[in-house]
């Protein structure tokens, strides 16, 4: 197969899937790759080593473009991440880091890198301020504080973070 024309692309499986689709696309001889990292579990009477998904729910399939949509017929996949209305391709550059990286390190923890900055715009997307525009002043876990100025008096309240986005302007 041409490697030129193979692409990596990102799916989502169903909740605590994401081994089970790996293995069915090994068994399928499809390219794919699950990235895995050590974790020590602590039971009452034992400890043991074992493997959990770095990133939950997703696992990355290399395909040709035109055999991609193949993909969501398979047991366990519920549908591909879309970027701009498209499946993501995911750059061979990144599958490469991502490798790497694990093969340095062990007890790695994913967090979504942050999108809000302080003093940055941001609006409410849910609740009873659903739509206000305020500003970002402290960040605190998954709480933050934000200014909403209204009616030349100054509100401040704390929100869970999940519910602010950035906003334009």
């Amino acid at each position: 197969m041409d490697e030129n024309n193979l692409h990596w692309f990102a799916v989502y499986t169903k909740p605590r899937w994401e081994k089970k689709v790996s293995l069915i696309l090994d068994e399928k001889g499809i390219e794919n790759y699950c990235p895995l990292n050590k974790v020590v579990k602590q039971w009452s009477d034992r400890k043991k080593v074992v493997l959990e998904p770095i990133f939950k729910s997703y696992v990355f399939v290399r395909v040709p473009d035109a055999e991609k949509w193949e993909l969501r017929s398979i047991n366990g996949i519920i549908n591909f991440v879309y970027w701009l209305g498209k499946p993501a391709r995911v750059r061979d550059e990144d599958i490469d880091t991502i490798r790497k990286f694990l093969h340095e390190f062990t007890d790695i923890q994913v967090e979504e890198a942050p999108r809000l900055k302080i003093n940055g715009k941001v609006r409410i997307k849910q609740g009873v301020l659903m739509n206000y525009h305020g500003v970002l002043v402290e960040l605190h876990g998954s709480r933050a504080k934000v200014r909403i100025e209204s009616m030349g008096l100054q509100l401040s309240a704390q929100f869970d973070k999940k519910n602010l986005e950035p906003a334009e302007g």
